[in-house]
C-alpha cells in the first residue's frame, strides 16, 4: 500500500530522525537518490548536461549535492540561483566537483532540469524569478525534489502557475499531492527514495495488487450460490435500457453467487445475461441509480425499505437524504458530486478530496469520486485513491459496471469502504487489460475483470 502522508507529519519524522543521526544525513540519502533518478532519466551522466533550479530551501540542497554527485559522474552541472539566500554547503560541494552558478540570461539548453525551487513547506504557486525560469525551460525534461513547485502538498489543489515534472523524486513517504488530483498529474512519475523515517499511519493510501487480492472473497469449500451472496440491481429504465445491462454485467463478475435484477429493461437484461434471476426476493446488496431516469426515485426507496447495503448511483443520487442510515457507496462523478453538495463542478475539480471528504461526512457514507484518480473518501476522513485505469475507460456505461461490481463486493461481504476500493481498483485494471493501448467499450471492461481477479489470485 502506498501511505501519502502530511507535511506536517514528515516534518515530525525528519526532526526526530535528525536527532538520532550526524548532521546532513537526510540530505546526502536523497542527494543520492536524486541523483541516480536523473542519470536513469538521462540514461546516463557523462557528457550530459543538467540545470538546476534552486531556491532557498532544503530541496535546493537536495538539488546542489545530487548536482555535485552528477559532475563526479562527468556531467555539465549548472545552478541557477533563485533567491538571495541558499544551501551555501552545498553550492561550495558543487563548485568543487567542477559545476558552476549561472545566470538566466547565460542559460543554454539543458538536457534535462531538476526543480528544487521549493519544497514541501512551499505555498502554492511560482514567483519570480522561478516563474521566468521554468518558462524559459518549456519543453526540456523535468526531475521535481519532493513535489513539483508550485502544488498544494496536502491537498492535491494547484492554485496559479506551477512546475510540471516529468519525474519527481520523493524522499521517505508519498505526499498527498502524488496521488490526488490536479496535482497529482503535475508529477509525472513518482520515485520513491527511502531515506529511514518513522511515520505514523496515513490517512490518505493507495492500493497495491497485493492489498487488493488479500480483500477479495473467495468461495469456501462447500460454498453455494446463496452462501456467497446475492446482489440485486434496481438500474435501467425504457429509456436506457443498457444500463441495466451494463450494471448486472459489473455484477455478474463472479464475486458473488447470484445477481437478481428488478429495473426498467428486464427484456434486455435477459437477452445479455441468462444467469441474472428477473424478480424479486432477497439479497445481500442492492445496486441502484444507473440509468434509472423517471424510476430512479422509486428504485432508491424501495432499496432504502430492505435492511441491506447499497450502491448509489447516477440518476438516483440527486434523490438522496442525508444522512444516510444504513451503510452505503455513493459513487458520482464531479458534476454529481457538485450537484449533491449544491457547489460548482470546477469547485469539486479543483479540490476534490475536501469535497469527497465533506459529502462523506454529511451523507455518512462511503463516496466514491469517480475521476483520472478515482477517491474512496470514508465518513471518518480516510481516504483511498485509486491509480489504476487508462484514459480510454472514459467511455460510457463503464460507471454502470463499476457500480455492479461494487455492488457484488458488498453482497460478498466487504465494509462500503473496502468495496469502494477493491473495485474501483479492478475497475481500473480490467480497462487497461481489455484496452492494451487501444480504445474499449464498457462491455469490455467487464469481461476483463474475472481474468484480473484470477491473476491476482493466481
Amino acid at each position: 500500500m502506498r501511505a501519502a502522508h502530511t507535511v506536517e507529519q514528515v516534518r515530525a519524522a525528519e526532526a526526530d530522525l535528525l536527532a538520532r543521526r550526524p548532521e546532513g544525513t537526510l540530505m546526502q540519502r536523497a542527494a543520492a537518490g536524486l541523483a541516480g533518478a536523473v542519470i536513469d532519466l538521462m540514461g546516463g551522466a557523462y557528457g550530459r548536461h543538467v540545470l538546476l533550479l534552486v531556491g532557498p530551501g532544503d530541496n535546493g540542497g537536495d538539488a546542489v549535492y545530487a548536482g555535485a554527485l552528477l559532475a563526479r559522474r562527468g556531467a555539465s552541472v549548472e545552478a541557477l540561483l533563485l533567491a538571495d539566500t541558499f544551501h551555501a554547503p552545498g553550492v561550495a560541494a558543487l563548485r568543487a566537483a567542477g559545476g558552476r552558478v549561472v545566470e538566466l540570461a547565460d542559460l543554454h539548453p539543458p538536457d534535462v532540469v531538476v526543480d528544487g525551487i521549493v519544497g514541501i513547506g512551499g505555498k502554492p504557486g511560482l514567483r519570480q524569478p522561478a516563474l521566468d525560469a521554468v518558462r524559459s525551460l518549456a519543453g526540456v525534461p523535468m526531475v521535481a525534489v519532493d513535489t513539483p513547485s508550485g502544488v498544494d502538498v496536502d491537498t492535491g489543489r494547484i492554485d496559479g502557475t506551477h512546475v510540471t515534472a516529468d519525474v519527481t523524486v520523493t524522499f521517505g513517504t508519498h505526499k498527498v499531492c502524488h496521488l490526488v488530483e490536479p496535482a497529482a498529474s503535475a508529477c509525472g512519475v513518482v520515485q520513491l527514495v527511502e531515506i529511514g523515517l518513522d511515520l505514523p499511519e496515513a490517512a490518505v493510501t493507495a492500493f497495491q495488487a497485493d492489498d487488493v487480492a488479500a480483500l477479495l472473497p473467495r468461495p469456501a469449500p462447500f460454498a453455494q450460490k446463496y452462501t456467497r451472496g446475492v446482489v440485486g440491481v434496481r438500474a435501467g429504465s425504457a429509456r436506457y435500457p443498457g444500463a441495466g445491462v451494463l450494471s448486472t454485467a459489473g455484477a455478474a463478475c463472479g464475486l458473488a453467487g447470484m445477481v437478481r435484477y428488478v429495473g426498467g429493461a428486464p427484456d434486455a437484461v435477459r437477452a445479455r445475461h441468462p444467469e441474472v434471476v428477473v424478480g424479486e426476493g432477497r439479497v445481500q446488496a442492492w445496486v441502484v441509480g444507473s440509468g434509472g431516469d423517471a424510476e430512479a426515485a422509486e428504485a432508491l426507496a424501495a432499496a432504502l425499505r430492505d435492511d441491506v447495503p447499497l450502491v448509489v448511483d447516477a440518476d438516483a443520487l440527486q434523490h438522496l437524504d442525508a444522512p444516510l442510515e444504513r451503510p452505503a457507496l455513493l459513487t458520482p462523478h464531479a458534476g454529481e458530486l457538485a450537484a449533491m453538495l449544491g457547489v460548482d463542478r470546477d469547485e469539486v475539480e479543483a479540490d476534490q478530496l475536501a469535497f469527497a471528504r465533506r459529502a462523506a461526512r454529511d451523507f455518512a457514507a462511503t463516496v466514491l469520486l469517480k475521476g483520472h484518480h478515482t477517491l474512496v473518501a470514508a465518513p471518518n476522513g480516510r481516504v483511498r485513491v485509486t491509480t489504476t485505469g487508462t484514459p480510454w475507460l472514459a467511455v460510457a456505461g463503464a460507471g454502470d459496471v463499476l457500480g455492479g461490481l461494487c455492488g457484488s463486493l458488498l453482497a460478498a461481504g466487504l465494509t462500503p469502504y473496502d468495496a469502494g476500493a477493491v473495485g474501483s481498483w479492478l475497475h481500473g485494471a480490467a480497462a487497461t487489460l481489455a484496452s492494451a493501448g487501444g480504445p474499449i467499450s464498457a462491455p469490455d471492461v467487464a469481461a476483463a475483470v474475472p481474468r484480473v481477479i484470477a491473476s491476482l489470485l493466481a
